[in-house]
């Protein structure tokens, strides 16, 4: 099956996790909201004066640009859309995000609604604000989204008391998911929590 050359302008997405590929290349995952989760060659990136180098970063919004037909496709240009600063515990949480998207999502299978969450978390996160409720509004809506929701209606997350008995159900159905697989920001939240 030969799939069609496609070309996409202004995407809205996030950077997800990128590896190096090649001596100056890139292959970077990213979250595009009416794409879903892909695998795209950023070309040249890891040189010094890449137009690509400062702007691919995670926890930002880009506005991406791509080409070509197949599993990995060929990022043409991205843009920085805005500055979501983050540091310590916001930082772990917004790791912990893209871990998920990563594990949970197949490729290419567009969901808004999950993108839509992960935006207003990341924001949430940028503000100083509580990163529990952030965290559990988010894993509720892909946990949902993307067919393994709980069989109950979603509660107020600002609500303390709600967020706190809604930790356990969304932790088991989590560890369920990933069994065998288990989160490596979560290994690290636990080490850092004994000191």
């Amino acid at each position: 099956m030969v799939r069609q050359m496609q070309r996409v302008h202004e995407a809205p997405g996030y950077l997800l996790h990128a590896t190096a590929w090649r001596e100056t290349s890139l292959v970077v995952q990213v979250f595009a909201r009416d794409y879903g989760r892909l695998a795209l060659i950023a070309k040249g990136a890891k040189r010094p004066y890449s137009v690509l180098r400062p702007v691919l970063m995670a926890f930002q919004p880009l506005s991406l640009h791509w080409s070509g037909g197949g599993e990995v496709k060929t990022l043409s240009r991205a843009e920085c859309d805005g500055v979501r600063p983050l540091a310590g515990r916001a930082m772990m949480s917004a790791w912990y995000m893209n871990e998920l998207l990563l594990r949970l999502l197949p490729r290419e299978d567009p969901y808004p609604e999950v993108y839509d969450a992960y935006d207003v978390a990341l924001a949430a996160l940028s503000r100083g604000a509580p990163a529990a409720a952030a965290l559990r509004r988010f894993e509720w809506v892909l946990l949902t989204k993307a067919g393994y929701g709980l069989d109950q209606e979603a509660p107020d997350f600002d609500d303390a008391q709600a967020e706190s008995a809604l930790r356990g159900p969304l932790r088991e159905r989590l560890d369920a998911l990933l069994a065998g697989h288990p989160l490596q920001t979560r290994k690290v939240l636990m080490a850092l929590q004994r000191y």
